[in-house]
């Protein structure tokens, strides 16, 4: 199947969300059951006029209470550095049971970061469902990888159809050591620690095929590197007699296309998904 490179850029996919894309739900209710004791006994203190005391009267009975005030941030860590810009010094707290500070270090904490508000008359209802939310935005931080994974998911299923059907063995996420124990191949690659997306090995021919696969929504610096990468990854594995594949989709590379249409003309095989379900893979030589 001869392709051309307005072939490539005229089918790139605007996006490959699937439902499971927007938000890890089984992590998020994980993140905030941890904590849900916690939280409980945190929500006593809501719509509490005199907090400092009450507060301290917390505290003084579970200390562990402590560890959640940075996840009402937003924050993970469970100890921070906060900087005094008027006294060009720094406080450190540390949010777990065998901390040193003090209970007025907490309070300050709590005041002058303004968690404050959850905890007045007119904040919220419960901390637990708040906590939810909160992890929720914490969660939308891990789409970019998510992103990713779901390019790699979705070959992934092309090449695992395609063995089926031609009787070949494949690997996911292989390193030069995992091929041979598998199939005694022999890859020298410049870095020892170098894992491919996939890699397709034929037992009649005794040959393989290594995979890269990646999408991008936006464009940037990243995907000129990219390119550079793997027009040496192709050059390396052409000297050892290995085909190289690269799929790549998305709109992003509207922005950097000459570099892309460089690795283009200079890789033998330069794929995106459109080609996938269209067989392309049938057509290479085995």
């Amino acid at each position: 199947m001869k392709i051309t490179f307005k072939d490539l850029t005229t089918t790139f996919k605007n996006s490959i969300k699937t439902w499971d894309y927007f938000v890890n739900w089984n992590k998020v209710f994980e993140n905030s059951s941890e904590l849900e004791i916690s939280l409980n006994k945190l929500n006593y203190l809501l719509g509490k006029k005199d907090f400092n005391t009450e507060f301290k009267k917390l505290y003084q009975d579970s200390p562990e209470i402590v560890k959640v005030l940075p996840v009402l941030l937003a924050v993970r860590n469970n100890s921070l550095e906060i900087f005094d810009i008027s006294k060009n010094t720094s406080k450190f707290l540390n949010f777990s049971t065998e901390s040193k500070n003090t209970i007025s270090e907490y309070l300050e904490f709590i005041k002058e970061t303004g968690l404050i508000k959850l905890f007045k008359e007119d904040g919220i209802k419960n901390l637990v469902d708040y906590v939810i939310g909160v992890e929720v935005g914490l969660d939308s931080n891990g789409r970019k990888n998510r992103g990713g994974k779901l390019m790699e998911k979705i070959v992934g299923e092309y090449i695992e159809t395609f063995c089926k059907k031609e009787g070949f063995e494949y690997l996911e996420q292989a390193n030069a050591k995992k091929i041979k124990d598998t199939w005694e191949y022999e890859v020298e690659v410049n870095k020892s620690s170098r894992s491919f997306d996939f890699v397709v090995y034929n037992p009649k021919s005794k040959k393989i095929k290594i995979f890269e696969t990646n999408f991008y929504n936006g464009g940037g610096s990243k995907l000129k590197a990219v390119c550079g990468e793997f027009k040496s990854l192709q050059d390396e594995l052409k000297k050892q007699k290995i085909d190289f594949v690269w799929v790549t989709d998305g709109l992003g590379w509207e922005t950097t296309l000459k570099p892309l249409e460089e690795t283009f003309d200079h890789n033998d095989y330069v794929f995106n998904l459109s080609m996938l379900e269209k067989g392309i893979l049938s057509s290479l030589n085995w």
